[in-house]
């Protein structure tokens, strides 16, 4: 499996946003007030991934009880890259949608509502995809030298 690069992860955010700019400036009338709820589950999610970094970034792989399992290790890795991956769609969503509401938020009353559940959401989005890029990084093991 190959690492994530950084600049797919911008990328995607970046193109997750002008998507949801454009959806958002046609509807933003016919749509619900944003909750803020989405944004606190993303940021415990990125909390979660920051404990699993501390909590092997010192710990050696193997089959001992004080090692971590490979196998774990490959799964938590899945879990790292999911995140980053999660994270940089929802980022970029919630960033297109601050694009468009923060401006508004002098004229219109309801983006005046939806500004903590954006704001909330691009955070937690930003920080998912930084934290799983960084837990990805941290289980990573180098490729075996090829001599």
């Amino acid at each position: 499996m190959k690492r994530t690069s950084p600049a797919v992860l911008i990328a995607l955010g970046g193109f997750c946003a002008a998507a949801s700019y454009i959806v958002v400036s046609g509807f933003y009338g016919a749509m619900a007030t944003v909750p803020i709820a989405p944004g606190l589950l993303l940021i415990a999610l990125a909390v979660l991934c920051l404990a699993l970094v501390w909590k092997f970034k010192n710990t050696d792989l193997g089959l001992d009880r004080t090692q971590l399992n490979p196998i774990a290790a490959a799964n938590f890795l899945i879990v790292g890259k999911a995140s980053a991956y999660t994270g940089a769609i929802f980022g970029g969503i919630y960033l297109g949608m601050a694009v468009y509401v923060l401006p508004k938020t002098a004229t219109l009353l309801a983006a005046v509502a939806d500004t903590p559940g954006v704001v909330t959401a691009l955070i937690g989005g930003i920080a998912l995809s930084a934290a799983g890029f960084w837990l990805e990084r941290t289980l990573s093991v180098p490729p075996p030298d090829a001599t």
